[in-house]
């Protein structure tokens, strides 16, 4: 049986995807420069304020998460018992 490729078996797509990723990443940020936040507290206005905020909101959510883990994680064969 012949194994249908995707998109992302291809390295060389993914590398053209990171490469598209990044620099999307560097255009948002440089566009901070030219784009007036309009912020209700003064350390939203700070450059790169927004990408840090969700970037630690994210570092965090994956961490609450990991914790929450530990307390509902149930056996593999929890619904086998039955």
């Amino acid at each position: 049986m012949k194994r249908e490729l995707k998109i992302f078996d291809n390295p060389k797509n993914v590398r053209r995807l990171l490469m598209v990723f990044y620099t999307s990443l560097v255009v948002l940020l440089i566009s901070e420069f030219f784009v007036h936040m309009h912020g209700d507290f003064a350390w939203e206005e700070m450059p790169f304020f927004f990408g840090t905020y969700g970037f630690v909101s994210c570092v965090a959510l994956i961490y609450i998460a990991k914790v929450l883990r530990m307390f509902i994680k149930r056996n593999e064969d929890h619904y086998d018992k039955g």
